[in-house]
């Protein structure tokens, strides 16, 4: 099996949809060995914020001479961004290699009676595999959805549970009030384990507690009152940060939003609360460090100046305000958006959250089956703006949006992480 062949019969097995629930998993990984025991694990569940809260706590681990896996979804422009070590990539032969592996095992479990594994169940293994034979000292997992019965979740024990914040998505699969989604988050709190939360809403706050408190796991709240920004512009963020004996000062990161401060001050947190716990070792200059060198692309990057080009994934109602917010620290005339959504998402709320700021607005497509076609979106969009225009592939629609934009304008192009994928791959290849 090659590298093609390995994605080929990867995304072949969307065809089994998705599936809540770890038996598959568990006799997958039985028959591969169980790669996934015997881990140091960070396990890391929310609605928003799960990848870059990850980026900044492996990017603080590297620095402090670890060598980091993360699990992470979805990519952006390449498969293999799922699946790193210390920011270098899963190579082609390795995947190639390791997923013929995990099919001849699909193929005996399947004989056995048993269903067959679904895509990310199987990219999940694969994760475990590589992780496993790399010998990482740490792997950062995280959840693809919920995280009760999310495939990450077969893990036994982490050495702590981290929840980012907690909104309303996947409600179909979910559930439709706060505290039934923090339920699913929180599931993937371990008996007598430690659990590092966002300040959440009430709702979904009570419920996490109920989890730890049931499980005897010791949660502790990430103290964001105890953040003071120092200066939030268009070139990332500087804040301090308190919390016991500790007193940072002048932390800087290059991460755009106000939100993204919040993100690294609670992997900063979940750093310094493993180091009192003497599981990890580093010194609060490799946590700065680490922090100020976080790579996390296409969240509220910038790709281009004069005009200034902006990609952000804003893929649910949260992600739409928190671009909203972020728009703010930046310096323009006049803003274009580009946008498209997919249709199983929130679009009436995420349209009224951004659409009104922007002058112009170019309507796209992504390139997949749950893709909102262009007239249906522009129709909802109308609603709030009516200068629209509908250029369905993505190329076409940069093209359009410069056309429109002077070199003082801001563009933005936003609503779904498939299309920022697709929106960075066109741009950084014609620059």
């Amino acid at each position: 099996m090659n590298y093609v062949e390995a994605l080929n019969y990867i995304n072949d097995k969307n065809k089994f949809g998705s599936r809540l629930g770890l038996d598959v998993m568990e006799k997958l990984l039985e028959l591969l060995g169980n790669p996934h025991l015997d881990m140091k694990y960070i396990h890391v569940a929310g609605t928003n914020g799960k990848g870059s809260t990850s980026a900044y706590m492996a990017a603080i681990l590297k620095e402090a001479g670890y060598r980091v896996g993360v699990f992470t979804s979805p990519y952006l422009e390449r498969f293999n961004e799922r699946i790193s070590i210390n920011g270098e990539d899963i190579s082609n032969e390795r995947l190639a290699v390791i997923t013929e592996r995990v099919k001849e095992k699909i193929e005996t479990m399947v004989k056995e009676g048993y269903e067959h594994p679904t895509t990310f169940e199987i990219v999940t293994t694969i994760a475990f595999v590589y992780f496993s034979e790399e010998d990482v000292d740490y792997t950062i997992l995280e959840v693809g959805l919920g995280g009760r019965e999310d495939s990450t979740n077969i893990i036994e024990n982490s050495y702590a549970s981290v929840i980012t914040t907690i909104d309303f998505d996947h409600t179909d699969v979910l559930g439709d009030t706060l505290g039934k989604i923090a339920y699913e988050k929180a599931g993937i709190i371990k008996e007598n384990g430690l659990v590092i939360s966002y300040p959440q809403e009430k709702e979904a706050f009570e419920v996490i507690e109920k989890i730890a408190l049931e499980k005897k796991a010791k949660l502790i709240r990430c103290p964001m009152e105890n953040v003071e920004i120092i200066n939030l512009n268009q070139e990332g963020g500087i804040f301090n940060f308190k919390y016991k004996e500790y007193n940072f000062k002048n932390i800087k990161i290059e991460l755009l939003g106000q939100h993204q401060i919040y993100n690294a001050t609670l992997a900063l947190m979940t750093m310094l609360i493993l180091r009192d716990k003497g599981l990890i070792y580093l010194t609060n200059e490799q946590i700065k460090e680490g922090l100020e060198k976080t790579k996390w692309a296409g969240r509220l990057e910038v790709l281009k100046k004069n005009p200034t080009f902006l990609i952000d994934g804003a893929h649910n109602l949260q992600g739409a305000k928190t671009l909203a917010e972020s728009i703010k620290n930046f310096r323009y005339n006049k803003l274009i958006l580009g946008i498209a959504i997919l249709k199983d998402k929130d679009v009436d709320h995420i349209v009224e959250t951004i659409v009104p700021l922007a002058d112009e607005i170019v309507i796209t497509e992504v390139n997949m089956p749950r893709k909102m076609e262009a007239e249906k979106l522009e129709e909802i969009i109308k609603k709030h703006n009516n200068n629209t225009y509908i250029e369905r592939d993505i190329k076409k629609a940069i093209d359009k949006s410069f056309d429109l934009a002077s070199e003082e304008d801001l563009i933005v192009f936003g609503g779904s992480l498939y299309l920022i994928g697709d929106v960075r791959k066109i741009l950084l290849k014609n620059n």
